[in-house]
C-alpha cells in the first residue's frame, strides 16, 4: 500500500495508512517549541498527588525521555484536574497519546501483515498452524491495548474537554481528535463495531469542519490539520479517493488564496501541512489514474 501523510495534531505518524509510517510530519514540528528543561527531583508514582504544574513538568520530562506512556498518564491527570488546558498543555496531551497509540497501530499492522501471509498458505503443518494461532492471539492482544487507549482518550474528550472548551479553536482541536481516535478504532474493528466507529469518526470530523469554516481562517494550522486527517479518513477508511482528493484540494486552494495573510507565528506549521495535503493529493490522483487505466487489476473498483 502506498504511504501518505496525515496529521494528528498536527500529525498522524502514519496517516498513510494512517500511521503506517506515512505521516512523515513529526508532531514536534507542528506543536509549539518547548524548552529543553530537565526537571529533577520528580518521584516515581507521584502523578496522583502532584500539582498541575508538577504534572505538566513531568510530562515534558517524559517527552524528552521518550517515555510516552508516562507522559500520557501525567497529562490525563492534568486534564481530570482542570480541563481548561492551555495551548501548550493541549499539545502535550495530544503528542503523548499520539505516540502511545501510534506504537500500537504500527505493531498491529506488522503482525496483521505477517498473519495474512501465513494464512495464505493452504497446506500447513502442525507447526504452521500453531504459528497462525499465536499470531492471531498476539494481534488480538495488541488490538485490546489499542482499543483501551482510544477509549481512554475518547472518555477524556467527552467527559472533560469538549464540553468545557471555550474557544472555537479548542473545540475544533478536540472534535478533530475525537474523529482521529474513532478512526483508529475503525482500523482494527470488524463488522458492526467497525461501522459504528466509522460513523462516529465521520460525524466528529464533520462537526469540526462546520465550526472551523465559520470561525477559523483557511490558513489556520488546526483547520488545515483537520482537512488533512479527514481526507485520510475518506481515502483510507471509506475507500473514497474522489472525496478525499476533493477535500484535500479545496483546503489547499483556500489556504493558498490567503497565504499572504498568514500569521508569522503559524507560517511554518501551516505551510508544512499544506505540503502534506499537496503530497497526498498528488499520490492519490496518480493512484486513481493508474486504476482507471488498468481496471482488470482492480475488479472491485
Amino acid at each position: 500500500m502506498c504511504k501518505f501523510a496525515s496529521l494528528l495534531v498536527a500529525t498522524d505518524p502514519d496517516e498513510g495508512n494512517p500511521v503506517n509510517g506515512s505521516d512523515r510530519l513529526n508532531e514536534n514540528q507542528l506543536c509549539c517549541q518547548r524548552k529543553n528543561t530537565i526537571i529533577s527531583h520528580i518521584k516515581p508514582g507521584a502523578v496522583m498527588t502532584s500539582s498541575k504544574e508538577d504534572l505538566v513538568q513531568r510530562a515534558k520530562l517524559a517527552e524528552q525521555a521518550e517515555r510516552y506512556d508516562d507522559m500520557a498518564d501525567a497529562m490525563k491527570a492534568v486534564t481530570e484536574m482542570d480541563p481548561n488546558l492551555s495551548n501548550e498543555e493541549r499539545n502535550l496531551l495530544s503528542v503523548a497519546y499520539k505516540n502511545v497509540v501510534g506504537a500500537r497501530r504500527s505493531s498491529w499492522r506488522v503482525v496483521s501483515s505477517i498473519e495474512q501471509k501465513s494464512g495464505a498458505d493452504q497446506q500447513k503443518s502442525d507447526t504452521d498452524q500453531k504459528k497462525v494461532c499465536m499470531l492471531k492471539e498476539y494481534r488480538q492482544t495488541i488490538e485490546k491495548e489499542l482499543q483501551d487507549i482510544c477509549d481512554n482518550v475518547l472518555d477524556l474528550l467527552d467527559r472533560h474537554l469538549i464540553a468545557k472548551s471555550e474557544s472555537a479553536e479548542s473545540k475544533v482541536f478536540y472534535m478533530k481528535m475525537k474523529g482521529d481516535y474513532f478512526r483508529y478504532l475503525a482500523e482494527v474493528a470488524t463488522s458492526e463495531k467497525k461501522d459504528e466507529a466509522m460513523k462516529n469518526s465521520q460525524e466528529s470530523y464533520q462537526q469540526a469542519v462546520d465550526i472551523s469554516k465559520n470561525e477559523m481562517q483557511p490558513t489556520h494550522p488546526i483547520r488545515l490539520g483537520l482537512a488533512l486527517n479527514f481526507s485520510v479518513f475518506y481515502y483510507e477508511i471509506l475507500n473514497s479517493p474522489e472525496e478525499a482528493c476533493n477535500l484535500a484540494k479545496t483546503a489547499f486552494e483556500e489556504a493558498i488564496a490567503e497565504l499572504d495573510q498568514l500569521n508569522e507565528d503559524s507560517y511554518k506549521d501551516s505551510t508544512l501541512i499544506m505540503q502534506l495535503l499537496r503530497d497526498n493529493l498528488t499520490l492519490w490522483t496518480s493512484d486513481t489514474q493508474a486504476e482507471a487505466e488498468d481496471p482488470e487489476e482492480n475488479p472491485g473498483n
